[in-house]
């Protein structure tokens, strides 16, 4: 505590807060990279991702760089490394053949940061300058490990042996959901201007005018998908845009990843077992063509980023725009299903309490949602506090994707948040819904 602070003060409340994300959030790295031995750890499971060791380092790196270097002044603990662990410098499929820390010395080399940055925690004034302010820096590196431990998920999803991660399975429906809501025409504010660990991408809030439209209450589920299969959904060229057809030729995709057929119906993979698709769960693992092809199926299409964004957030009583879909409060665990609690989707219903105002479900957590929207900066978008986080990858290469997913860490799940990636992937927890253009009669 410095000396001008009191116990109670904001900024030792603050300083509580960081360090209690930090520890909670290191906690879910450990459990994702202490599953497995020292070989798994090394080994990569796919060329679309990092051995889990590489990711366990690079957190540690980006910790360093940011907190260690830049916010605290310290001598750096492994500027020998920092190559090694720049992801622009190090495409995913090379990572591998690196001279990377093997894990005893990654997990070190982890320590030693994390302590650093505890031992300067203490002396941080979050008014010195704006990387600071509000624990700005803090919260990017916390988000910034969520997302690489949700990018372990992935791994761990991909690799083959015996199951090594456990959860409870998710809450069963509480209510039925089904059908489409009317979104009524009119403005609503998109991205925010006040939330203090919103990343730049997220701002700054804007107003937006959408015409009515209609979308799902709730994601697509299998049972809806499975129909999409046994139509020949992946049979007819019609339904595909060209290179969705194309990809679609290319890959051989037939369902969603991690599909087998199981006598007359299917069965889904997850973290190595294997069990029944269920119908009412969300589908995932499927890609943004994938997601196009159905919904042109189905006599609909994907949303925009900004429909998505209205049904989750406006508040129709009041005219603004909400935190989350129900309300500011932060996501507990009747809201969502968020960080990892379950390794795979509720059933559609088991959330009535995370509902937006206007009756849309499951916004939040279960599933990435593919958009229509391709990955563009907000008007007055400026980059902050590095163009490497947005802006490099703006343009018309990657698809956005909103809500989160099970995997998705509340620290990094909000109603502005934005994710994005190419329309070819689906090793990701994505999945989606559909809409439509409302008619004139309503």
């Amino acid at each position: 505590m410095t000396t001008t602070e009191r116990p109670g003060t904001d900024a030792e409340r603050l300083r509580g807060r960081i360090a209690a994300e930090l520890e909670r959030t290191r906690a879910r790295t450990a459990l994702l990279t202490d599953a497995v031995d020292d070989d798994d750890l090394v080994r990569q499971h796919s060329t679309l991702m990092s051995p889990l060791v590489w990711d366990l380092a690079h957190v540690g790196n980006q910790e360093e760089l940011w907190l260690v270097r830049d916010v605290g002044g310290r001598e750096p603990v492994r500027r020998d490394i920092d190559d090694l662990y720049d992801a622009f410098k190090q495409p995913r499929k090379d990572r591998p053949a690196l001279p990377l820390l093997p894990p005893a010395e990654a997990r070190a080399y982890v320590r030693t940061v994390r302590d650093k940055v505890y031992d300067l925690l203490d002396g941080i004034r979050f008014t010195d300058r704006r990387l600071v302010e509000d624990g700005f820096a803090f919260g990017m590196i916390v988000q910034h490990e969520q997302q690489h431990d949700e990018t372990m998920l992935a791994t761990h999803q991909l690799r083959a042996g015996a199951p090594v991660l456990d959860a409870p399975p998710p809450p069963e429906p509480r209510v039925g959901v089904g059908g489409e809501v009317l979104v009524p025409a009119g403005p609503f504010t998109m991205g925010t201007s006040t939330d203090p660990w919103a990343l730049d991408n997220e701002r700054p809030a804007h107003t937006v005018e959408l015409p009515a439209y209609r979308i799902d209450a709730a994601p697509v589920t299998n049972g809806q998908y499975r129909a999409f299969i046994a139509d020949g959904g992946y049979d007819q060229p019609r339904w595909w845009s060209e290179a969705g057809w194309r990809h679609r030729v290319e890959a051989d995709l037939g369902a969603p990843l991690h599909w087998r057929r199981d006598g007359d119906g299917w069965a889904y993979r997850r973290f190595g077992r294997w069990s029944a698709v269920r119908d009412d769960e969300p589908v995932v693992h499927v890609c943004w063509y994938e997601a196009q092809a159905y919904a042109a199926w189905a006599g609909k299409r994907l949303p925009t980023e900004a429909e998505w964004e209205k049904a989750a957030r406006w508040d129709p009583a009041t005219g603004r725009s909400r935190r989350y879909p129900w309300g500011d409060g932060d996501p507990g665990t009747a809201h969502a299903n968020l960080g990892q609690r379950h390794l795979w989707p509720a059933p559609v219903g088991a959330y009535p309490e995370g509902a937006s105002p206007l009756g849309v479900h499951q916004l939040v957590g279960d599933v990435w949602e593919w958009t229509a929207s391709t990955f563009r900066g907000h008007p007055g978008f400026t980059a902050f506090p590095y163009r490497e986080y947005s802006e490099v990858f703006f343009g018309d290469d990657h698809r956005v994707l909103r809500g989160g997913s099970f995997g998705t860490d509340r620290s990094a799940c909000r109603g502005t948040f934005r994710n994005w990636d190419y329309p070819i992937r689906r090793q990701i927890f994505s999945g989606f819904r559909c809409a439509r253009d409302a008619g004139c009669e309503e």
